[in-house]
């Protein structure tokens, strides 16, 4: 919180190293492929009226292989 609030005082942060890793891995190959597994659950949650379906177990895939995927790159691009 104390970091945040020194970013916004000191002026225009610049690019935050873990956004743009993230935004990387998410396009990779296996990071795609879960992301269209949560995409297909919501939209069959989204068209029903009355279900106690959740897309729990699809959103943990794709955050489980993104952040694998940061976990591996992340430190190369850290000062």
């Amino acid at each position: 919180m104390v970091w945040e609030d020194k970013m916004i005082t000191n002026g225009e942060p610049e690019d935050d190293p873990l956004d743009t890793v993230r935004q990387k891995c998410e396009a990779a190959e296996h990071c795609v492929h879960t992301r269209e597994r949560l995409e297909q659950c919501e939209t069959r949650v989204g068209s029903r009226s009355a279900t106690e379906e959740e897309c729990t177990e699809e959103l943990f895939d794709f955050l489980h292989a993104r952040d694998h995927c940061v976990a591996h790159k992340l430190f190369h691009s850290v000062k």
